[in-house]
């Protein structure tokens, strides 16, 4: 099912002629407001510490509980994607973000719920304070976090659509 479909009454009048007025958007036929069903914007660090090795979460939560992952997650109204980041780090990982450079980004469905969040997610490699000798904590929604070297990375090992993408990216480019 789409996901504007959910959507059967107007979010601004309450209508019920809330009708699909293209492929990304819905018109209401009482007050002529339209809706577009934008991506939400997500963050994803890669963190490396000094032997190399990505540091990795194991999911605590669904979607894709148990897989590995990434530090990230979406970013918060009135947010950069730095800031995003650099709080996401913090609260999964208890790293201290001291720079972040952008990588690329991908498009997910994220399942959430029962609904399917579009999602554009920015990938970032990033520095911590520390340098290389780090000492995260697992918190938040990640269960553990722990490091592999890059040569034991397997994308498949990853829950989530646009992180296996991200990893086998990220290795690719040497990240």
């Amino acid at each position: 099912m789409h996901p504007l479909h959910l959507f059967t009454h107007c979010p601004r009048c309450g209508s019920p002629l809330f009708i699909d007025n293209d492929e990304k958007s819905r018109r209401c036929g009482a007050c002529g407001f339209v809706y577009y069903l934008n991506p939400a914007a997500a963050v994803v660090a890669i963190i490396t510490n000094a032997r190399g090795e990505w540091l990795v979460c194991r999911r605590d939560r669904e979607p894709a509980r148990g897989t590995l992952d990434l530090p990230g997650g979406f970013i918060d109204r009135f947010e950069t994607a730095e800031q995003g980041l650099a709080r996401e780090v913090l609260e999964e990982t208890g790293l201290t973000v001291t720079r972040a450079h952008y990588l690329f980004s991908l498009p997910n469905v994220y399942p959430y719920s029962g609904f399917e969040v579009h999602t554009l997610d920015f990938f970032f490699r990033v520095e911590v304070e520390g340098g290389g000798e780090l000492h995260p904590t697992a918190a938040d929604d990640a269960a553990e976090v722990f490091f592999v070297a890059p040569s034991a990375l397997r994308p498949e090992d990853f829950g989530l659509d646009s992180i296996r993408r991200g990893v086998a990216m990220a290795v690719g480019m040497n990240v």
